[in-house]
């Protein structure tokens, strides 16, 4: 061991999506403040596509090979030809990166990408899963992967320790639609190949939000919760001007829809985004347009631009709204004239709503966001689910009902003091002596502990 290395080293690993890149980034930045040297990394063609903030100056910023180092930004792979190679390429080119940075400590490596815990045992590193989905969703998983629950299903109501029953459709996609995704459930399941080998495993959430899986996870890995991993600002406010998160897939247009905001009263506009991987159908977008022309109150809406999308909002954009390709959604989500968050239900969006305090209509697409749309409604009561008909169609009746509940009913009001208690638990749980915190300085006593 060189001299440089008298203290612990950790080495963050990401699969190369925005909604993972961005909670372990955070967690970088919680290490780094209390005292540990990070060094984080993900796919140098994944890096070519965001805009990381040039005023970091504590995070070490390095990439590995996917197998596609060379296509631009807007080269998109498709899943059977990007994952094997990735799965092929990922664990020499980050075996290099371990031996070009004289040996980390730890690797600590998002739940996609299992085999970079052979490679940290291959190194007799310390090998530490961190999982960017729910407690619940992995549990769903874990029990797919050890043959514990059958897919395709059968039963029409899904039994799994820890968990609500859940309606065959209220588990992820890839397991209520078995081998539609193939590559992708691949992907999922096999997260749980290797993990009774992880030394730490790590979930972006906090005890009190998923306490009974928890418990149960507890009898098998040395499972920790640190979240939820916001921005401090909008949390603990503990990070030195820890605003943001450190990368972008885009560049919002902050000013614009900030401008725009700040003349609306309180709690009068919708908030509607879908996330940065899906975007509705076009016959969807038309009930969209439909229920918001219906309920009448203002709204802003991120949707990717394309010319049928343009035409379909240019009246009523006039009229009540505001749309554009991007936003920043944490300065969105805490501006005092939101008053409802109309969401995919991804795990970031929904975690960022519940430690803003803003209460949701749940619109799923797909992968984990069916399971995290039940929790949003029928566990954590924070929000309502506007309910898809046998074409997987959200009428524009259904989602303009959903509106006018959260906006303006009684059991939105119920919602509304729901999500401020669990945002008040959040902030907790993050806080100095919270349980969160509390998890991450016992990781780190054991890292320190090496020297």
């Amino acid at each position: 061991m060189s001299s440089s290395q008298k203290q612990p080293h950790v080495l963050v690993i990401s699969y190369p999506a925005q909604g993972h890149v961005n909670p372990l980034l955070q967690f970088c930045k919680r290490l780094v403040a209390k005292g540990i040297k990070t060094t984080f990394a993900t796919t140098l063609s994944f890096s070519k596509s965001v805009t990381f903030d040039k005023n970091n100056h504590l995070i070490n910023l390095e990439t590995f090979s996917d197998g596609f180092d060379d296509n631009g930004p807007d080269e998109i792979v498709p899943p059977e030809v990007f994952f094997p190679k990735l799965r092929e390429v990922g664990p020499k080119s980050l075996s290099d990166l371990v031996l070009q940075l004289d040996r980390p400590n730890v690797i600590i490596y998002d739940g996609f990408l299992p085999w970079a815990l052979d490679v940290a045992k291959r190194f007799r590193l310390m090998g530490v899963a961190f999982f960017t989905q729910t407690c619940a969703v992995n549990s769903i998983y874990y029990h797919v992967n050890r043959k514990l629950l059958t897919v395709p299903l059968t039963d029409s109501v899904v039994s799994v320790p820890g968990l609500p029953l859940l309606e065959n459709y209220e588990t992820p996609s890839f397991v209520h639609k078995y081998g539609l995704f193939p590559d992708v459930q691949d992907l999922v399941f096999n997260q749980f190949t290797n993990i009774d080998q992880a030394d730490w495993v790590f979930f972006n959430s906090f005890y009190k939000l998923e306490e009974e899986v928890l418990d149960w996870m507890g009898k098998l890995w040395h499972v920790r919760t640190i979240g939820p991993s916001l921005p401090s600002i909008y949390l603990d406010k503990r990070l030195l001007d820890d605003k943001d998160y450190l990368v972008n897939i885009l560049n919002p247009k902050g000013s614009e829809c900030m401008n725009w905001l700040n003349g609306k009263p309180k709690s009068s506009v919708v908030y509607l985004s879908f996330g940065s991987m899906t975007q509705p159908n076009p016959e969807q977008m038309k009930e969209i347009t439909c229920a918001l022309t219906d309920c009448g109150f203002s709204f802003l809406l991120v949707v990717k631009s394309c010319e049928e999308d343009k035409q379909l909002f240019a009246k009523l954009v006039l009229k009540q709204g505001l749309v554009v390709p991007w936003c920043p959604q944490l300065q969105v989500l805490a501006h005092e004239s939101i008053g409802c968050f109309v969401t995919h239900c991804g795990l970031n969006s929904v975690l960022e709503a519940i430690g803003l305090g803003v209460p949701m209509v749940a619109m799923p697409q797909w992968s984990d966001q069916t399971t995290n749309a039940k929790y949003v409604e029928d566990v954590w009561g924070v929000g309502v689910r506007a309910r898809p008909d046998a074409n997987g169609l959200v009428s524009s009746r259904v989602l303009g009902s959903c509106i006018r509940e959260v906006m303006e009913g009684e059991k939105g009001l119920q919602m509304k003091k729901n999500v401020m208690k669990w945002r008040d638990l959040a902030k907790e749980a993050i806080g100095e002596g919270g349980s969160s915190d509390n998890n991450i300085d016992e990781f780190v006593a054991e890292l320190k502990l090496m020297f």
